[in-house]
């Protein structure tokens, strides 16, 4: 959901923003939800899957015929699985290896492969932006989520990598930066922060919140500033970087 917000906002903003997603129907509740003014840009969708290079390249070819260029690329897509997360029944040396291998590919793989394929257009006009989606787990990888926490280190090394290597063989306007959200309650992992049964936080949760100065769970909308930011020319001389956007979480030392 918050790849749909952000489509939202940069449509407002006035920008032609091409949704790319293997479910129709998450990309028609994304149209649905956008209401067009006076300066604002267009939505266009198209279906499109970030593990398949075939159907990333349609995409994209479809989305260059609609817009003519592509300016900037969210790499939006990723998650964790309850499958590979240690639970007092589910060892680390018990953890399906088809389960962590999916988590690689979706959230590193995810990302990558869509990179080589705009990157290449971006190349050749010798500007462009990619904004990845890292996540605090990067920084300072939690209990019971190895493989996510794994996959979204590799995420923030390869928003590095990527960034010098453009730079230095390409373009110094091509930029790659990444967003690390803090603690966001969503339904990947309200299993981890609230009970089924009540609704309350769990002791994971509790400590979440007293570990985050700010004393709350993320917003959509707080990652909405950042966002704009790093897709506007207002970061023109920021590249290579990871934005924690985490109530402060990592600065806390817990005393």
């Amino acid at each position: 959901m918050l790849c749909s917000d952000w489509a939202l906002a940069l449509a407002g903003c006035g920008a032609n923003v091409a949704i790319v997603d293997r479910n129709s129907a998450s990309m028609e509740a994304v149209i649905t939800r956008f209401q067009p003014r006076q300066g604002s840009g267009r939505i266009f969708a198209v279906q499109g899957d970030v593990l398949k290079v075939d159907a990333m390249q349609a995409a994209v070819d479809k989305t260059l015929a609609e817009f003519g260029a592509i300016d900037g690329l969210i790499n939006g897509a990723g998650g964790n699985s309850s499958g590979a997360t240690t639970t007092p029944e589910m060892s680390f040396f018990d953890l399906p290896t088809d389960v962590i291998r999916w988590l690689f590919e979706l959230n590193l793989i995810g990302t990558i492969m869509p990179s080589q394929i705009v990157r290449r257009h971006m190349a050749e006009r010798k500007q462009g932006i990619i904004l990845n989606v890292s996540s605090m787990n990067a920084f300072r990888p939690l209990t019971r989520i190895a493989a996510y926490s794994a996959a979204k280190a590799g995420v923030s090394n390869f928003t590095q990598w990527l960034a010098t290597h453009m730079a230095q063989e390409y373009s110094g306007n091509i930029r790659v930066n990444a967003i690390a959200p803090g603690f966001f309650l969503g339904e990947q992992n309200r299993y981890l922060l609230t009970d089924k049964e009540t609704g309350k936080l769990t002791q994971r949760g509790e400590t979440i919140i007293s570990h985050t100065p700010l004393g709350r769970f993320g917003n959509p909308d707080d990652l909405l500033g950042p966002m704009l930011w790093l897709m506007s020319p207002a970061s023109a001389f920021v590249t290579g970087v990871v934005v924690p956007v985490d109530g402060g979480f990592s600065a806390y030392s817990g005393v």
